[in-house]
C-alpha cells in the first residue's frame, strides 16, 4: 500500500464518520470566528435553541471592519452603521456563548491569521477552519487549514465537525536559491501565475523543496495565504525545526511534558517517500525576478522588468477578451513598461503582508528614503504584537520619517469593507491578496507586490524594481 501525504494523515486521524452518500465528517481542532461571517451563523443557534459544542475550540478576533485610526474610541464611534452593527454582534454573541474574544483595541488584537499563530493556537496537525478564505494562511505550521461559508460557521459552531468532500493532492516543489528582492510573495504570485486561479482547483496543496525549507515561518504564511488564489483548497509546509522554533513558548502551545509529547507527534508530521500526489510541479526560484500584476487577477503577473501584455497576441478568444478587460478597467496599454506605472495610493498590511518581517523589510528600503510628492502610503501592522514589535525596534519612526502613515491593526485597505479604501480611479501599490475589481474600493486598481516592492514603489512614486533600492 502507497504510503500517505501530510494531509492524507490529517485526514484520517480527524475524520470522525463518512455518510451513505461518501461526504466525510471531519473533527474542527481550531473554529477562528470574526464580524462578518458569524452573525447568521449565531443567529441560526439561537432560533434553534442550540449551545456552542466546544467554545474552549473557537477564538473570536474583530479585523474586518475595524478603523485603523481611534480605536481607543470604541466601536460606538464608528461611522458605518453597517461594521458597527456587526462588531456589537460579534461581542454579544460570543459574550453569550462563552467564547474567548480578541475585541478591537485589545492588547492581543489584530487580524485573526496573524493573531492565531502569534498567540500559539496554530499547531501541526491540527483542522482549523474560519469564515474567510484566507485561513489556508495557517497551514504554514502543517495544519489543515481553509476557509468555510456562513452555513458551515453554524454548523461547527454547533457541532465542532464539517461535512466535506476530500480534495486531491498536489504537491509543489521550490528549489534553488531566491534571488535578492523575492521571497514568500513572489514565490505565490509566481505559482499563480504559472497555473492560473483555478490551476490547483479541488486539490491541496504541500509545498516542499530547499527554498521552502530557507524561508522564514513569515513567508510560508505568505505563500500559503494566497494559495486559495491558486484555486486549491488549503496550503500547507510540513513542520520542521523552524515552525517549532517559532511556536517554542508561546502562551497557546502545550508546556513540559506536554510540549514534549506534542513533538513526538508533530515529527510524524510529513509526506510518506512513497505517497502519491495527484499532480506535482517544480518551480525554480533562481529564475524569479520581484514579481507584480497588471490585470484584476492575481494570474495577471510578470517580472517588475516586464512589459503590460498585448492581448492581441493572444489566440485563446476568452482569455484576449479577458485581457482586453482587465487593461480597460486598469486603464493600461499593451507594451507599458510596468515600472513607468504611477500610483496613487500605496498599502502594506493584509493577513498576507502585514507580520513584523514585512515591516522590517518596508523599513529597510525607505530609511533614508521619503515617499514621492502626491503619493499617500500606510503601513498597518497586522496585530497589536507586531505593532508593539515593530515600535520597540524604532520601524515606526523610520516609515514616518519617510512619509508613511502608521496606522492601528486591522484587515485594512485589503478589502472596501473599513474607512481604508481606494476612491475611483486611484492606482494602489498593494502587498494584499486579491487585486480583483473594486476590492480596495469602488474603481480602485490595485497591483499586488511584496512590502519591499510597495516600499520602492512609494519612494519612487510609479512601480519601482526594488533590487534598484537594496
Amino acid at each position: 500500500m502507497a504510503g500517505k501525504t501530510l494531509y492524507d494523515k490529517i485526514w484520517d486521524a480527524h475524520l470522525v464518520a463518512t455518510t451513505d452518500d461518501g461526504e466525510a465528517i471531519l473533527y474542527v481542532d481550531l473554529h477562528l470566528i470574526n464580524e462578518v461571517t458569524s452573525p447568521q451563523a449565531f443567529a441560526g443557534l439561537i432560533e434553534a435553541g442550540r449551545k456552542v459544542r466546544r467554545p474552549e475550540r473557537c477564538l473570536a478576533v474583530a479585523d474586518h471592519n475595524t478603523p485603523t485610526e481611534g480605536q481607543d474610541l470604541g466601536v460606538e464611534h464608528i461611522d458605518d452603521a453597517e461594521s458597527r452593527t456587526q462588531l456589537e454582534a460579534l461581542a454579544a454573541n460570543v459574550a453569550e456563548f462563552g467564547i474567548e474574544f480578541m475585541p478591537m483595541g485589545a492588547r492581543q488584537n489584530g487580524i485573526v491569521h496573524v493573531v492565531g499563530p502569534e498567540l500559539g493556537r496554530t499547531w501541526p496537525g491540527m483542522t482549523i477552519v474560519c469564515g474567510d478564505s484566507h485561513t489556508s494562511t495557517h497551514g504554514a505550521f502543517g495544519a489543515l487549514a481553509h476557509g468555510i461559508g456562513t452555513s458551515e460557521v453554524e454548523h461547527v459552531l454547533a457541532t465542532q465537525t464539517l461535512r466535506q468532500d476530500k480534495s486531491r493532492n498536489m504537491r509543489v516543489c521550490f528549489v534553488g536559491e531566491a534571488p535578492a528582492g523575492t521571497g514568500g510573495k513572489d514565490f505565490a504570485l509566481a505559482l499563480i501565475g504559472r497555473i492560473g486561479t483555478a490551476g490547483a482547483t479541488g486539490h491541496v496543496i504541500e509545498y516542499c523543496g530547499p527554498a521552502i525549507d530557507a524561508l522564514s515561518m513569515e513567508g510560508r504564511m505568505t505563500l500559503c495565504n494566497m494559495t486559495i488564489e491558486a484555486g486549491a483548497r488549503a496550503g500547507m509546509v510540513a513542520p520542521d525545526d523552524a515552525t517549532i522554533a517559532y511556536l517554542k513558548g508561546r502562551s497557546g502551545v502545550p508546556q513540559g511534558d506536554a510540549w514534549k509529547r506534542a513533538l513526538d507527534r508533530w515529527s510524524k508530521l510529513y509526506s510518506d517517500a512513497d505517497a502519491r500526489f495527484d499532480q506535482e510541479i517544480v518551480i525554480d526560484v533562481s529564475e524569479i525576478a520581484p514579481l507584480v500584476t497588471w490585470g484584476t487577477s492575481p494570474e495577471d503577473v510578470i517580472p517588475v522588468d516586464g512589459v503590460v501584455p498585448d492581448p492581441a497576441q493572444l489566440t485563446d478568444r476568452d482569455r484576449r477578451a479577458q485581457m482586453e478587460k482587465a487593461l480597460g478597467y486598469m486603464g493600461l496599454e499593451p507594451g507599458t513598461p510596468i515600472t513607468s506605472i504611477p500610483v496613487d495610493r500605496v498599502f502594506i498590511g493584509s493577513c498576507t503582508n502585514a507580520r513584523i518581517e514585512d515591516i522590517r523589510a518596508a523599513a529597510a528600503i525607505v530609511r533614508g528614503r521619503h515617499v514621492a510628492a502626491g503619493i499617500r502610503a500606510m503601513v498597518v501592522p497586522g496585530s497589536r504584537a507586531v505593532m508593539r514589535a515593530a515600535e520597540d525596534e524604532g520601524l515606526d519612526q523610520v516609515l514616518i520619517a519617510a512619509g508613511f502613515e502608521w496606522r492601528e491593526p486591522g484587515c485594512s485597505m485589503c478589502l472596501g469593507m473599513n474607512p481604508d479604501r481606494l476612491a475611483p480611479g486611484e492606482r494602489c501599490a498593494s502587498t494584499s491578496n486579491r487585486n480583483f475589481e473594486g476590492r480596495q474600493g469602488r474603481g480602485g486598481r490595485t497591483h499586488l507586490m511584496s512590502p519591499a516592492m510597495a516600499a520602492a514603489t512609494a519612494i519612487a512614486g510609479h512601480i519601482a524594481d526594488v533590487r534598484e533600492y537594496l
